[in-house]
């Protein structure tokens, strides 16, 4: 049982009411005793660390269980998210924008949840459509956002690769990652490359992980926050992943100084 006397557990209850409107004592479970450990962990204390809002530590848990495919716990997130002030549109863009780490088959499941979720409470589909570029324009948008962040990196990391294959492919990424997703309603390209971040996070991607997180800040995210981020993605992904997360961050803060 929570102690509403016991400060660690007053914040637990505190943070878990405001998440999924109910009290965390009232949460039935075959393992009580582990729960506890986990929304104390969860609630009690990552959720204090941080100049993370509520809103943004449930799209953050959202995009983490999406990546990871924990879909029971993706629809109690998804909920939690809508709680606390993300809309569906916010939601689905977050969705959205996994697509291109994780693949578009668990991309679908996840959308399958947050649609399952909107009706269950009445929200009309399909929602609005967030496309605002013609597709012969995906390329050139896309370049244009790509090279304000990254510059050439990309067709650089890729020019070697044989058949002509490095080419194409930087191509279809600019096209589809930065054309098709970052030019798309809803969600501003800050909230985008942290969401990336996340992802990567989440996959234990460390190769890709520093050019990321030096978009995010080029994009205004700031380091704390973005250390932030990765703490709270360790109750879902693992310390270990986190950690090491964190130990790319620190050398992209050594190379800015």
């Amino acid at each position: 049982m929570f102690d509403p006397k016991n400060e660690r557990d007053k914040k637990t209850i505190d943070v878990f009411q405001q998440i999924f409107k109910m009290n965390p004592n009232d949460f039935k479970s075959n393992d009580p005793e582990f729960m506890k450990i986990l929304q104390n962990y969860i609630f009690g204390d990552i959720c204090a660390i941080g100049e993370l809002t509520l809103k943004e530590r449930e799209m953050i848990t959202c995009i983490c269980l999406t990546t990871i495919q924990a879909l029971p716990q993706l629809k109690a997130h998804i909920n939690g998210a809508l709680n606390v002030g993300n809309t569906p549109l916010e939601i689905r863009e977050a969705i959205y924008t996994c697509f291109s780490f994780i693949g578009f088959p668990r991309t679908l499941n996840a959308i399958e949840v947050f649609n399952t979720i909107m009706k269950e409470r009445k929200i009309s589909l399909p929602l609005e459509n967030g496309k605002t570029i013609k597709d012969e324009e995906r390329l050139s948008k896309g370049k244009e956002i790509q090279e304000s962040v990254l510059g050439n990196a990309l067709d650089k990391m890729l020019e070697n690769v044989p058949g002509k294959i490095g080419e194409k492919t930087a191509q279809f990424i600019t096209e589809t990652y930065f054309g098709d997703t970052f030019t798309r309603k809803f969600l501003d390209h800050k909230t985008r490359e942290l969401i990336n971040v996340v992802i990567l996070i989440a996959l234990g991607n460390t190769a890709l992980l520093k050019p990321h997180i030096v978009s995010s800040i080029k994009f205004g995210n700031s380091k704390e926050k973005i250390a932030a981020t990765m703490l709270q993605c360790a109750p879902y992904v693992g310390a270990a992943n986190a950690i090491s997360a964190m130990l790319v961050l620190t050398d992209v803060c050594k190379d800015m100084k």
